[in-house]
């Protein structure tokens, strides 16, 4: 199994770096200097309004489909349709709990971007659900390749917006809203075209009132650990836009340092949809998972540190090259972020280990705790200092949220990382942050190129302190 997680993260990884680097960067970023920072605020105040009630669209779905499968396969002809159905309720409940929560928050003349940004928010948990059958049964490098595809259809649409001298002088953010619509449906096409394929059709496609309600009673603890992870990553927005006077202008500013944290976050999910699975089988089968999960660990948590490391020591000249009206602040709470990216890497293995072992009861505590923490922290930090007070409340929210994922999984599985593990993690932070340092104080050539070698001096010093190592590349070798 670990051969197999190895050569589908080299994909995943590989795929995703072609392409959803390019859609943020080139796509997204481009967007808001388009557009404006306090417009993109309000775009991505309502995104995490949708968000926040994905819980409604999703209902914990994904991950129960996801285990389920993975460890019952023969189940999908029976799940299929049962699960589609539920979601066609659940799709229009999250539609008016959309629509509620946004007339009751003012939003009304934005009403058109938020039935739009709700409508893809029900594509992009169709595609998520279809790639849960197929990850289940074992289709992990089909599911790789699916993993990229909408983005890079954005590509393909927002690159003529933005770009063709008809459109680029009237491109504004609903263009970029519709675009994201249809290429999610024609994504969806394509996953659910995946799916209906593997299907054994003698069995019929049969919808019955009661396994549909059984199911949906089953997915209510994965549902709750949606919601509270929901709540403690995106309400920051929320609070953000509503709690200062410039607050579409400050929201603006933490997207632009989000961004970063999500495009890195990209990794980690992928790591979660592919280890998810992986782990139920391995569980159900009663095989060992120790090496799975410090191998995992151990590869993310590398790029984590030289990622935000780098980021860290490089972030004002970053943000005044992405973005045509940064200031200071920017890089300030793009610093803050991406130290977060350390914590949240660590919780895509250990939630996904935790979530595979059924510990969902306690995991929930967990985020519960999350979510009482971030609050309080906003409601201190965001007044005082706006965007930059979010910022500092998501590094210590996520911080605290891994280190009690880290005991739980002790307590509930008896699994810990071992000592020397632990011991080479914390001696490879604080020697990336003492070379990094020194290496950003040069200048001897273009920062793009020092930041570069920032990323491979600190994957070199990985290598050297035994957290990776290569020698997985020679396990793709035909043997006899």
């Amino acid at each position: 199994m670990q051969r197999e997680f190895n050569l589908n993260i080299i994909m995943l990884v590989a795929i995703n770096l072609l392409i959803k680097p390019f859609f943020i960067f080139g796509i997204d970023r481009t967007v808001q200097n388009v557009v404006g920072t306090s417009e993109y605020g309000m775009y991505f105040t309502l995104l995490s309004l949708t968000y926040l009630l994905q819980i409604i669209n999703d209902f914990g779905i994904q991950n129960f489909n996801s285990k389920e499968i993975s460890q019952n396969r023969h189940l999908i002809h029976k799940y299929l349709p049962n699960m589609l159905t539920i979601k066609l309720g659940l799709s229009l409940l999250f539609l008016a709990a959309v629509f509620g929560v946004g007339f009751l928050a003012g939003y009304q003349m934005h009403f058109n971007w938020l039935l739009f940004l709700a409508f893809n928010q029900i594509l992009v948990s169709l595609n998520f659900f279809f790639r849960t059958n197929l990850s289940g049964l074992g289709f992990y490098r089909t599911d790789s390749l699916i993993s990229g595809l909408d983005k890079f259809l954005m590509i393909l649409f927002c690159g003529v917006l933005l770009w063709a001298p008809t459109f680029k002088s009237h491109f504004n953010i609903a263009w970029f809203i519709y675009a994201q619509t249809l290429a999610l449906i024609i994504t969806n096409l394509v996953s659910g075209g995946l799916v209906w394929n593997r299907l054994n059709k003698e069995n019929g496609f049969k919808v019955r009132t009661k396994v549909s309600m059984l199911l949906l009673k089953r997915s209510l603890p994965f549902a709750l650990v949606i919601l509270l992870m929901s709540l403690y990553t995106r309400m920051d927005v929320i609070m953000i836009e509503n709690m200062l006077e410039d607050g579409e202008y400050q929201a603006g500013v933490y997207g632009a340092g989000y961004r970063l944290l999500d495009a890195s976050n990209m990794i980690g999910y992928l790591f979660a949809s592919l280890l998810l699975p992986m782990f139920s089988r391995m569980l159900k089968k009663k095989e060992a998972i120790g090496n799975l999960v410090s191998h995992s660990f151990r590869m993310i948590y590398a790029g984590a540190v030289a990622l935000s490391v780098a980021v860290f020591f490089f972030r004002f000249v970053i943000v005044e090259w992405l973005y045509t009206d940064s200031t200071a602040e920017f890089g300030v709470v793009l610093g803050w972020l991406m130290f977060s990216f350390i914590g949240v890497s660590g919780t895509y293995i250990f939630g996904s280990l935790l979530t595979a072992n059924g510990s969902l009861n306690r995991l929930n505590w967990i985020f519960v705790f999350g979510i009482i923490i971030n609050l309080v922290l906003n409601l201190i930090l965001i007044p005082k200092s706006g965007a930059e007070g979010a910022a500092i409340a998501t590094l210590v929210t996520q911080m605290l949220v891994f280190f009690s994922q880290l005991f739980l999984t002790r307590w509930e599985m008896g699994f810990a990382l071992s000592g020397e593990v632990m011991a080479r993690s914390g001696i490879y932070f604080f020697a990336c942050l003492g070379v990094i340092y020194l290496l950003s104080q040069l200048d001897i050539m273009p920062w793009q190129m020092l930041f570069l070698g920032a990323i491979i001096v600190q994957l070199a010093l990985a290598v050297l302190l035994k957290l990776v190592n290569f020698k997985f590349l020679f396990e793709f070798i035909p043997r006899k």
